[in-house]
């Protein structure tokens, strides 16, 4: 009985200390996500995505109002008077400039300044090349340089206007002295409100991948997973999800399931993080 018993207690022993490894190994996981994850840095990338989605929503609307590529009258502008549009043809092309001025409140309540260029030439094949530039311009009070070079086709297979843009666009953000440069590739697709004539129903469906690098060091690599959704009546991306790596961690970024919020959420080794948008 005495050799049963001592038996007994080793193996209980041998379970409490192999619990103890596994909840110590644990602790020291959700330690370590916690000490690589900076909540600061996340959002900052993640407002970065905003705020270039967000110009290049406004770019896309201007473009569309000016050359509307047989897709119907305007109806109902994004853009109110404070809005100076230009187009000065050339050939089968030509240059569009929005000019915010000082400052210009946009229908969807977005924020602007300063300009945006874009020039284009024909079409070729049912597409065209069209590049863009930014001018002091300005997007809810965070500065946003940089150009890039669009391939927009009138109908992808599904039918929808389609532009696949290449970028590199710098973030100067208004409540820090930190800045972001977003490079990398974007698809988009218009799936909502084509040929309407109005703004406000215009809905699209972005895909791609891009590096985002701020000026403190930290660098995120991010994938479209779940296609990210862009109403142009909310500033803010309201649904998709973006595979993201990032100081020495993987991680997935879900802007949500179609609220118009400034609210997304980092999952970190199955941890859920709030973060702003």
């Amino acid at each position: 009985m005495k050799t049963n018993v001592f038996k007994i207690n080793l193996f209980a022993l041998l379970v409490v200390s192999l619990l103890f490894v596994a909840c110590s190994e644990d602790n020291n996981t959700i330690e370590e996500t916690e000490a690589n994850y900076s909540v600061e840095n996340t959002a900052l990338a993640t407002k970065t995505d905003n705020i270039v989605e967000g110009s290049l929503s406004v770019m896309e609307n201007g473009y569309v109002e000016v050359n509307g590529e047989n897709r119907g009258n305007t109806v109902e502008s994004l853009f109110p008077d404070c809005t100076i549009i230009t187009l000065e043809p050339s050939g089968n092309g030509g240059t569009i400039t929005l000019d915010f001025g000082d400052e210009c409140q946009l229908f969807n309540g977005a924020i602007v300044s300063g300009k945006i260029i874009m020039e284009y030439g024909p079409f070729e094949n049912g597409s065209r090349t069209i590049t863009y530039t930014f001018e002091n311009y300005f997007y809810n009070g965070n500065g946003v340089e940089g150009e890039g070079e669009i391939v927009r086709k009138l109908e992808n297979e599904n039918g929808n206007p389609e532009s696949t843009v290449n970028e590199s666009i710098t973030v100067s953000f208004s409540e820090t002295d930190v800045s972001a440069t977003r490079i990398g590739t974007r698809v988009v697709e218009w799936v909502e409100g084509v040929g309407s004539g109005n703004w406000d129903d215009n809905v699209y469906h972005i895909t791609g991948n891009w590096n985002t690098t701020l000026s403190n060091g930290f660098e995120r690599s991010g994938e479209v997973t779940e296609q990210l959704v862009k109403k142009m009546s909310c500033l803010w991306l309201v649904s998709g999800v973006l595979a993201i790596e990032q100081q020495n961690i993987t991680a997935t970024i879900d802007f949500g399931e179609g609220e118009c919020d400034a609210q997304a959420t980092i999952t970190i080794n199955g941890q859920e993080f709030p973060i702003g948008a």
